[in-house]
């Protein structure tokens, strides 16, 4: 019955039908500030967080570390972390803009089926952020096995599960193409 409804779906475009947004989810995402940041920005749907603060520890992408620059990247994010602790006795509301985005944050996003369809498909794209990619596919496995609503983790048929090697270089390459 859910795929008759849900029906062909030629792109991510084409939304399911309302009946859709009566179902919620809610989770608690431990992830980089700067996966939150994209993740925050969709509007249909409820968020909250913790203040940013550098004592989840941060995320070292594997590049980083693979490209030899990983001992001066660990230093970058131990003087953010330093620089927002000698902040803060004084100056508590600014110390948070002396974290890098790169340090992760405690946060819960609420959701509707609707929206999870949305926003899973378009941020599990090969264009996003290996970061947020992550926690959008995630969250769709969470739906289908842990809530165990199968049928509406199948009813997202635009979900990218591959990473690919560099995120953006297709679609520039594609963009290039368009420009000549």
């Amino acid at each position: 019955m859910i795929r008759a409804y849900v029906g062909e779906r030629e792109n991510r475009r084409h939304k399911p039908g309302r009946a859709f947004e009566r179902i919620d989810y809610r989770f608690d995402v431990l992830g980089d500030y700067g996966a939150f940041r994209d993740l925050q920005r969709h509007r249909l749907l409820t968020i909250e967080w913790q203040r940013l603060t550098p004592h989840h520890g941060f995320i070292r992408p594997e590049l980083v570390a693979e490209s030899g620059a990983g001992d001066a990247f660990d230093e970058a994010m131990d003087r953010s972390s330093e620089l927002y602790e000698a902040l803060l006795a004084d100056y508590p509301s600014q110390a948070p803009y002396a974290v890098s985005m790169a340090y992760r944050m405690r946060y819960v996003m609420q959701f509707n089926a609707r929206e999870a369809i949305h926003m899973l498909e378009l941020r599990s794209s090969p264009q996003g952020h290996p970061s947020y990619r992550r926690v959008a596919i995630e969250m769709h496995r969470l739906i289908g096995e842990q809530a165990g609503h199968r049928a509406i983790a199948d009813a997202m048929t635009h979900i990218v599960k591959h990473a690919p090697e560099l995120e953006r270089l297709d679609s520039e390459r594609k963009a290039e193409a368009r420009r000549k």
